[in-house]
């Protein structure tokens, strides 16, 4: 079988309240609009487009499959690579995220914090763990 997944593009999120996760995106993650409309917000976060989506639109992207609700468990973390994730927590922080873990080293040799956003997806912040030896 040939590779056919070259990336990821656009990760899409259903979000309830379009204009909170809007000023949360703008204020935490600090990356540019690349369209608006009146169902929607993209940003370009590196070379990635996260598609906020008001939750009202998604059920034609997803039919026959169902909208998952807001109020519900975890189900993924997106990840986004930094140089320093003390600092960027400290600075998502006083921009009005809060974070639900870390920073922390894990077992398997990264740094990380995570946080959720208004609609409740869950963001992590990585990079490798210091070497203390």
């Amino acid at each position: 079988m040939t590779t056919w997944a070259t990336g990821i593009e656009t990760i899409t999120l259903f979000v309830e309240d379009l204009a909170a996760c809007e000023r949360f995106y703008l204020d935490v993650f600090d990356v540019p609009v690349v369209h608006k409309d009146a169902d929607s917000v993209v940003f370009a976060v590196g070379p990635v487009l996260v598609n906020l989506l008001a939750i009202r639109e998604a059920p034609e992207l997803v039919a026959p499959a169902l909208v998952g609700a807001d109020d519900g468990p975890a189900r993924f973390v997106l990840t986004v690579r930094v140089q320093d994730v003390d600092a960027v927590a400290a600075e998502i922080g006083a921009r009005g995220a809060t974070l639900l873990n870390g920073p922390i080293d894990r077992p398997w040799g990264v740094r990380t914090a995570s946080f959720r956003d208004p609609a409740g997806h869950v963001w992590e912040i990585a990079a490798p763990a210091p070497v203390t030896w």
